[in-house]
């Protein structure tokens, strides 16, 4: 659910049908009046993202990228249902509109949603906006509190219960990371071995469940304009589940580089500015608010840099295979090491 104030021309592989959208959109959501134009937001690697331009207002339209498969992480009719169930309780989200589950209409099944206004920080704005290192502290704060406020929310009472299984979570998660480390291996790197070993040996005990976002960080936060210190929504939720909580905060703090731990982590994220919370705030901050007991933090921290360089090194063995002609994909082998080396760095010291 990605997507930047800016849009840019629809590549004639992307093209809508204007006529069969609107016959639809009449149809079943008439006060949604007639789209007059389509351009596609920019940002997002995963599905595509459209701005619905009418007469009165914009709308956000999502699919699958073509030759997607729509039952894994492109399934629309899934991403629907977490907004449906999510709005009614948590307000800072997207109004789901619509959901289409033919593909005759655009190609695939799509939802149509509300466009809300707000600005995303990105690695490549960021640094040239001059934000003040005590805005950064106040929004590093509002990001905290919002998670604890998301994990807060009665996963049966709202009926987002329905969306994962949470018993076993934890370790369905270490052993199907280490599943596809494996099956994507191109180069031996021993700390990445070791540290799939010791995640499988030191499972944390269970925590209480709850509704997990999954992909929490700032370029999927749409912040107040006239003040960047408030969230006004959160988007991505393509990926959200029910399960340990602690593995979205271990997420979240796998993204967090602090400045001078690898200028190449740089080009990735903004957390290196200054005033932005250390990893360590972020646990202070979120045990504070959330009462919930972080002693084995540093696990959930090594599993998310693992996933990552996990992530990495799926990219890295699609190019090595050819099926890529990227030369930033082809360049990822050192980041998987130093991935994998920090995950490693953090088991020995026992701390994020």
């Amino acid at each position: 659910m990605h997507y930047d104030s800016n849009t840019v021309p629809v590549k004639e592989e992307e093209h809508l049908d204007l006529s069969k959208l609107n016959q639809y959109l009449h149809r079943h959501a008439p006060e949604m009046g007639e789209v007059k134009e389509i351009g596609r937001f920019t940002g997002g690697y995963s599905n595509l993202t459209y701005c619905l331009q009418t007469a009165a207002k914009e709308y956000v339209l999502r699919k699958p990228p073509a030759g997607a498969n729509i039952k894994s992480a492109h399934d629309m009719g899934r991403e629907f249902r977490v907004l449906s169930l999510l709005k009614p309780h948590y307000p800072k989200v997207p109004s789901p509109i619509i959901y289409c589950d033919a593909a005759d209409i655009i190609g695939a099944p799509f939802y149509v949603m509300e466009k809300m206004p707000g600005i995303i920080l990105r690695a490549g704005n960021a640094p040239k906006m001059n934000i003040p290192a005590e805005t950064y502290r106040q929004l590093s704060a509002s990001l905290v509190d919002n998670l604890v406020a998301l994990h807060a929310l009665n996963i049966q009472a709202t009926g987002l219960d329905q969306l994962g299984k949470p018993e076993g979570y934890v370790q369905r998660q270490v052993a199907g990371w280490t599943k596809r480390y494996y099956a994507a291996e191109t180069d031996k790197i021993e700390t990445m071995d070791a540290v799939a070993k010791w995640m499988e040996q030191n499972l944390p005990v269970n925590q209480q469940p709850a509704f997990l976002h999954n992909d929490y960080k700032y370029d999927n936060l749409l912040l107040n304009p006239d003040d960047l210190t408030q969230i006004a929504g959160v988007l991505d939720w393509e990926m959200s589940t029910v399960g340990d909580p602690l593995m979205d905060l271990g997420a979240t703090l796998a993204y967090w580089f602090e400045d001078g731990e690898g200028e190449v982590f740089k080009y990735y994220n903004l957390t290196w500015l200054p005033g932005n919370f250390t990893r360590k705030e972020i646990v202070e901050r979120y045990a504070l608010k959330s009462g919930r007991d972080l002693s084995d933090i540093s696990f959930y921290y090594v599993f998310g840099l693992f996933k990552n360089a996990v992530i990495a090194q799926q990219i890295y063995h699609r190019w090595k295979q050819g099926h890529s002609s990227d030369a930033r994909f082809g360049a990822l082998l050192p980041m998987i090491k130093l991935l994998g080396a920090k995950a490693e760095m953090a088991i020995n010291k026992k701390q994020i």
